[in-house]
């Protein structure tokens, strides 16, 4: 007897169905993604599998020059990267985790980033350099997308609101910066955890969620910590933002005798693990904001530091924000997504627009504090933002929205 195919069962098909073709896209290129920072990311991999420094270090080379198109760019590639290292081991970077790339003060930077590497380590250990990189790339981006997903659902919208925020995570730039050989993928999947665990605790009070409480603070804990090993910057200022939007929150409710207590608590703990980040920063010494500036006005600290660089850090931000607006005028994608989903928030007003919009607001500050008009083209700093339209504009196709 044919079994019947339920909707539920229907859509577990449709979401894998979704995961399988952008696995397939992805299965085109297993190289080519890598920036400069990447072989940052690989030699600390390699070095907490087991390799020696100077092996760790040959072996992220190899994989950035693999992708010149012949052997004689290849071998210059390797070459250069090769005495690059060497310079920078004759002055003074002769320890750490990660390879000799730049000077000491730079890599620091990197050294304070242990959760990618550390995610690398099984996938490298049993499928090599080139297809471990590749599947973790491929893992982070299909956990965020089926946390979009979660996430969707438990606000109140239908299934195929749900697929569709599937879709839009893997399609828009957040499914081509989770695949990026660097810490950008992990961060990604721990802000989706987040997104899940904040609406899971906000929609706690709505009967079959009621018990869910506890399981959304396990996903904000746990995402925000995991978030910080990778990109401790990035976590504190998503934590930031997230304190002060719920703050906010609690504060509207309570002027309109409603419990402000879900949101409250999220303030308390938001709020609470944004300070214990800093507290931990300080504690290890890993690189501040004064750091940030300093390594934009002296070129990556190959220049003497600026006495006072925060009157140039903000002509810098003037500047960059500025040429930010016209290339978005020229490239305007993301604008048509940011007024789909302001479309959509109004329509459908939740607690997930809240969300969606913190977590937006957490891209654009940590964009503003790399404030490099190299960077102008990429989405890699500001990826967040990305969130709005990706948890919003499903919405549109949701026709009874829970209400909040």
């Amino acid at each position: 007897m044919r079994r019947r195919i339920t909707r539920s069962r229907a859509g577990i098909l449709c979401a894998v169905l979704v995961m399988a073709t952008f696995v397939g896209f992805q299965l085109t290129s297993l190289t080519g993604r890598d920036s400069p920072d990447s072989k940052n990311y690989l030699s600390y991999a390699l070095r907490l599998s087991g390799e020696s420094r100077a092996s760790a270090t040959a072996q992220a080379i190899d994989y950035t020059c693999a992708d010149e198109a012949d052997s004689p760019r290849v071998r210059a590639c390797v070459r250069e990267l090769t005495a690059s290292t060497a310079y920078w081991t004759r002055h003074g970077n002769t320890s750490g985790m990660t390879g000799p790339f730049f000077n000491s003060r730079f890599m620091s930077i990197y050294e304070a980033r242990p959760g990618y590497p550390l995610l690398l380590v099984p996938f490298i250990s049993v499928f090599g350099l080139v297809l471990g990189v590749w599947l973790a790339g491929v893992a982070v981006a299909l956990a965020g997308s089926l946390f979009v997903l979660a996430t969707l659902r438990a606000a109140g919208a239908n299934r195929v609101a749900a697929l569709c925020g599937q879709i839009l995570y893997l399609t828009l730039p957040t499914g081509a910066v989770a695949m990026l050989p660097m810490a950008d993928g992990l961060t990604l999947a721990c802000t989706a955890a987040v997104a899940l665990g904040c609406t899971l605790v906000l929609n706690g009070d709505q009967g079959k969620y009621r018990d869910r409480r506890t399981a959304g603070t396990v996903l904000v804990v746990a995402g925000l910590l995991v978030a910080f090993l990778a990109r401790y910057s990035q976590a504190l200022l998503l934590a930031v933002a997230l304190a002060v939007g719920f703050a906010g929150l609690a504060a509207y409710r309570k002027s309109r005798d409603r419990s402000p207590q879900p949101a409250f608590g999220l303030f308390l703990l938001c709020g609470g693990l944004a300070v214990a980040m800093q507290l931990t920063t300080y504690a290890l010494g890993w690189p501040s904001g004064h750091d940030s500036a300093q390594d934009l006005l002296t070129h990556h600290y190959q220049r003497p530091d600026v006495p006072d660089p925060w009157p140039g850090f903000l002509s810098a931000e003037g500047t960059f924000w500025a040429a930010w607006a016209d290339h978005q005028l020229k490239d305007p994608l993301l604008l048509i997504t940011l007024a789909l989903a302001a479309c959509a928030t109004l329509r459908h007003p939740t607690y997930l627009g809240l969300i969606a919009a913190v977590t937006a607001m957490g891209g654009v500050l940590n964009q503003a504090g790399h404030p490099n008009l190299d960077m102008l083209a990429g989405q890699r700093l500001i990826v967040l933002v990305w969130f709005l339209p990706v948890l919003t504009v499903p919405l549109l196709l949701t026709a009874r929205p829970r209400a909040n």
